[in-house]
Parts: C-alpha cells; structure tokens; sequence
C-alpha cells in the first residue's frame, strides 16, 4: 500500500509524446500499468502500442499530432481536456537525429559514421521537434494544469548529448537540442514552481529500440560505440521507467529542475 501511495498513478491521465514506437511506446504501458489513462499523442498510428496497453490491462487512445506546430498542438491539448477533463502527466518524448558533420571537406571520406553535411534545414528540423517541440507541448499543458489548479508533473526527454559530446559521430543540431532542453526544463520549473507544477527532464544514454538498430543505424558506428559502455550494453527501454515512474508519481513531490541521467555510467567516463 506504501508503495502505491508513492509510485501509484491511479485516476491520473498521462499524455505521451512520441508513443507509437520505442520509448514511448515502452513509457505508455508502464504508466497505464501504474494506473494512468494514456493519451498517445504521435504523427503516425499508435495501433500497436494502444494493443499493448490494453493487453497489460490499461486503457489508451490516440491522437495524431505534429508537435511542431503550435495550432495542432492546441488543438490536440484541448481535445484530450474535452475527452478526459484533465491532463496529470506529460512525458514529452517526440525527437529526431540526424548523424551529420558541420562541415565536410571535398574529397573527406564519410563511410557510414556520418551521412554528409547537415543543412540549414534538417538543423531546423532537429531544433524544431526537439526543442520547439517539447515547450509548446509543455506551455499547452501547463496553462491547462494551471486553470484546473492541477498540481501536474511534466518529464521533458532530453539525452546524455545534452552534458556530453557523443563520439565518433557528428551530431551538433541533436547535441545543440538536448542541452537546450536540459536547460528549458530548469528555466520552465522554476517559472511554474507557485502552481506547483514540476518539471524535469530525462536524459538516457544509448537505448536499445529498433530506431538504434540496422537499418536506422549503421553497423560501423555500433561496432565503434560497443567498447565505450561502461556496462558493456546499451539500455533496455524498461530500465528507463523506474525513473519515469519517479518523476510522475508523488513520489517526486519535491524534485523539480533536475536532470535525471540514466546512461549506465556513460558520461562518468
């Protein structure tokens, strides 16, 4: 019983960003097994991932959304207030990377750790999901925790390539995002702190989803990252919940502006 009024997550509606595939699909049935109703908000089809929660016994739907884009992203927040009358939780998980070299000499031998010279456009790109992404999400759901005097829990996805510099590839508008949500997520929880809203940010190291994998990634690159785990492995998706769990529950009554780093030790090194 202790441990459900700590971690416990009944009555709560939690909204996933991100949520068809990967991380998010794997923080959607862990906040639905804690007792949260889910809202996978995503730009594709979150058919899976609404099975799987419904499977471990939890309720879900979807609403497709670009982050990106403020409108949508107002429309989409008032639509989930109108359907579950409230937000508790946003995990704000939607991102992109692109592993591509500032600049890139004529005649430079790329091989498959980096995949040429980042544009202006997929610089944009990056920042725009990432960061652009995550705030508007966070200011809709925040004014709404605020007119309903919710004292709410907002986790912002950010990275390790928010303290570090990931080797051996290229990766300045991924890296360049992360640090900027490190730094929103102190700059937003000190601002809504008299509403009581927390928030934080969670910085993984490298997780095994399919989007680590060949074909997304090169097998050159993950023969070069192997050696450098100081566990010897990347992370499984699970092991990321526990401090998800933390940060949503009452658990964290009083942790706001942190940065949690779960990277097996990555950054120690």
């Amino acid at each position: 019983m202790y441990l459900e009024e700590l971690f416990g997550l009944n009555g709560k509606v939690a909204v996933v960003t991100g949520g068809s595939r990967g991380i998010g699909q794997v923080v959607s049935v862990g906040l639905a097994k804690a007792g949260a109703e889910v809202v996978i908000v995503a730009r594709s089809n979150a058919d899976e991932t609404i099975r799987l929660v419904e499977e471990a016994g939890g309720k879900a739907y979807f609403v497709r959304c670009d982050v990106t884009d403020e409108a949508q992203v107002n429309k989409t927040v008032a639509g989930i207030i109108a359907r579950s009358g409230k937000i508790d939780i946003l995990f704000n998980n939607a991102g992109t990377c692109y592993h591509k070299k500032a600049i890139v000499l004529e005649g430079e031998e790329l091989g498959g750790l980096n995949d040429g010279e980042a544009t202006l456009e997929e610089w944009n790109s990056v920042l725009n999901i990432n960061l652009t992404g995550e705030y508007l999400m966070a200011v809709a759901v925040a004014r709404t925790m605020i007119e309903k005097k919710i004292k709410g829990s907002i986790i912002n996805m950010a990275s390790m390539s928010g303290t570090i510099v990931n080797v051996p590839q290229c990766q300045a508008a991924y890296n360049a995002s992360k640090a900027g949500v490190i730094h929103m997520t102190k700059s937003l929880a000190i601002e809504w702190a008299d509403y009581g809203i927390r928030v934080n940010s969670l910085s993984p190291g490298y997780v095994r989803t399919p989007m680590s994998q060949p074909p997304f990634v090169h097998q050159e690159l993950l023969d070069a990252w192997d050696p450098m785990f100081p566990l010897h492995r990347m992370a499984k998706p699970e092991e990321l919940m526990p401090a998800v769990l933390y940060l949503a529950s009452p658990a964290a009554g009083y942790t706001t502006g942190s940065d949690i780093i779960v990277d097996g030790g990555y950054c120690c090194v």
